[in-house]
Order: structure tokens, then sequence, then C-alpha cells
């Protein structure tokens, strides 16, 4: 049976509630309504096999049970199989009377081409079957052999997530990775694509199978203005608000942000009414929230931690995971910190953090002052 319902305040507030005793100040934070934990499960890495599946089911809920409602996906993920380990997780906490569907905030995203389940022995042949000859798309609309985001494949793919969810509602809708298609196309032409998607998503908020859309990507957001993949955020906003008036639903980001990753906090390559600021803070100014993927960037930052931050950061954290996911969710304009976590020992690691202060906006600059 699908789970009906969306997120809502009334229902994040509640679930914010029941760790009142144990959450520390600036876990939980408010955003476009909603209160969102401030670490994340990501379910990006991991083999498209059973045992992983069952270990990140076990992960999500363990996650959820500690403290942590936002879980972020897509469908590509793990060949459409990350989805389904999120609805086993959200079904088995539900069945148990653990949670309820307003407390926990879903993201999913769409643009990728996937296989389902396990790779094709012929990858032509499979998205010659399942996708152009029913008409999904045509060969023509497919950026760099694997990116599409015509409002046909859209369609197609949020419904398909929808099943794999086991979800009549999905909270954020992401456009995958969309600066791929400024690797084929002219930027006016990729405005005119994004224009078409954003109204067809305008029309899923209004049809309640989604709540709210965004854009999730890689290197557009960090780019130097210059650069032929760039993004400017004010620019998709404006766009929003041409297909969707002053109540339009572009309301997420998500972009890769750490300590190896820190250009969306020290880079002003954006513009918002003329002035230069960075992402972090052009999103506070058009009311984005940011959710930062890739805060530990899969181990890396961890086992390269600098010693001037871990010296600086709260005595209470264990280890340089924690460390790293600190200095995430404490950066100015980070709504979430999203961090992979297929494993409990990981999760049970990592959501320590409830218990932890973040940092105040003044410790975190000084973070960066020179010993």
């Amino acid at each position: 049976m699908v789970l009906s319902g969306f997120a809502t305040t009334e229902g994040t507030a509640r679930y914010r509630q029941r760790f009142a005793a144990h959450a520390a100040p600036g876990h939980f934070r408010q955003q476009d309504g909603l209160w969102l934990s401030s670490v994340g499960v990501g379910t990006y890495l991991g083999e498209p096999d059973a045992e992983t599946d069952r270990r990140y089911a076990r992960a999500i809920a363990r996650a959820l049970e500690l403290g942590s409602n936002v879980i972020d996906t897509a469908i590509n993920y793990r060949l459409q199989r990350s989805e389904r380990s999120v609805a086993t997780a959200l079904r088995t906490l539900m069945e148990q009377g653990k949670l309820a569907r307003d407390e926990v905030v879903v993201c999913t995203k769409a643009g990728f081409l996937t296989f389902d389940g396990q790779p094709a022995p012929d990858a032509l042949a499979y998205f010659q079957e399942h996708y152009v000859q029913p008409g999904v798309f045509s060969p023509d609309d497919v950026a760099a052999g694997a990116h599409c985001m015509t409002p046909r494949f859209l369609e197609d793919q949020l419904e398909r997530s929808r099943r794999n969810l086991d979800l009549e509602t999905i909270d954020v809708f992401y456009l995958h990775n969309p600066e791929m298609q400024l690797t084929v196309v002219p930027r006016e032409e990729f405005l005119r694509r994004m224009r078409a998607a954003f109204e067809r998503l305008e029309k899923w908020v209004a049809a309640g199978r989604i709540r709210r859309y965004g854009t999730a990507t890689w290197d557009g957001y960090r780019k130097p203005p210059e650069a032929p993949d760039y993004l400017s955020l004010e620019e998709l906003v404006n766009l929003a608000e041409a297909v969707g008036g002053p109540g339009h639903h572009f309301k997420a980001i998500q972009l890769p942000y750490s300590l190896a990753m820190p250009e969306a906090f020290l880079r002003p390559n954006q513009t918002v009414a003329g002035e230069k600021l960075s992402l972090l803070a052009a999103a506070r100014r058009l009311g984005i929230t940011v959710f930062a993927s890739a805060s530990t960037l899969q181990g890396q930052v961890t086992r390269n931690f600098p010693d001037q931050f871990r010296a600086r950061l709260n005595g209470k954290l264990r280890t340089d995971a924690q460390r790293a996911i600190q200095f995430v969710r404490s950066t100015p304009g980070v709504g979430v910190a999203l961090v992979g976590m297929s494993r409990v020992e990981h999760v049970e690691e990592n959501l320590h953090l409830l218990q932890v202060p973040v940092q105040s906006q003044e410790e975190f600059l000084q973070l960066f002052q020179r010993v």
C-alpha cells in the first residue's frame, strides 16, 4: 500500500520533540517550514545486490530512530535499489509505530539514465526497448550519453521513484546535475529546457505528487561564472518565478561541500541583485535551503583531516568523521549535512553529533584563523 501524506511543520516538530531531552542546540533547524535534522542520510554508494539493500534498510531505519529525519536518494543510485531500501526502512518503522509519514523528509532526483536493479547486458537495447520505443525520450534528448531532462522523461522517472519509494508524495524532487546539459547545448537552449522542466514540476506540486523541487549538482554552483557549465542561482530562481510566480516551489539545492570542497562558502561566484556573494550567502538571500552532499567526500576528508581544525572543533567529538560532519553542519547557510551511511555502526558513530552543539558562527570563523 502506498504511503500517503508528506513532511509537515507539525510532523517534523513532533519528531524533533521526541529528541528534546537529548538533542543539542542546532541539531534541528527550521527550513521552509520543516524541522530538519542537521545530519541527513545519503544512499549513493554500494553494490546493486541484496546484502547492500538490507544494510541500507537497517542503517536508514536506525538513523530515523536516532534523530536524523532527512533521507537523500536518487533513482539511479544503485540502479533504483537505494530508493527501494528507503521504502523498506520507512515501512518497517511505520508498521512498528515508531514513525509517521509527516515526520520524515524524503528527497530524490532524476536526470541520469539508469537500469532497473541490475546492469543490462546490452545497454543500447535496454534503453531502446524501455525508453525510446515507448516515446519516453529520443536519442537526441540525451546529453553526454547519460543525461536527460525533458518533461516526458522526468515524468517517467518521477512515477518510477514514487513506486520505488512507496510514496504518494515526494518531499523534494531534484533535477540531477542539470549542468551536464551545458556540455552539449548553448546556454539559451539550456534555459529553455530548464523552464520546460520547471513548468512540469510546478504542475506536479499542484497535483500533490511532489511538495517542492530543486537542483542537485556537482560542479555547476561551484564553478567561476565564466565556466561553460556554471549555474547562476539567481537566474534559476528568476526562471522559477517566471513559471510559478512569487509562490513558486523551487526551494532546495544540493551541492558538494566539505573541507576538501569549500567553494560554496569561500568563493563569491554568485550575484544577487548586483551583489557578489558565495553560493551559501546567495541561497540565504533567495530563500533556498542548501543540502550539502559529500560531507566527508567518501572518507577522503577523514583520512587527511587538518590538525588545525581538529584542535578547534568541539571537544566532545570522538572521530575525524564526526569532525568533518561538524564542520559542514556548522557552516552558516548549510541546512543539512548529507552523509552516506550504509552501515548501522556508521550511523551510530555519526549521530553522536545529535548530542553535540554546532559551532557558533564566531567559533566557525575562528577555524580559518592561522595558529
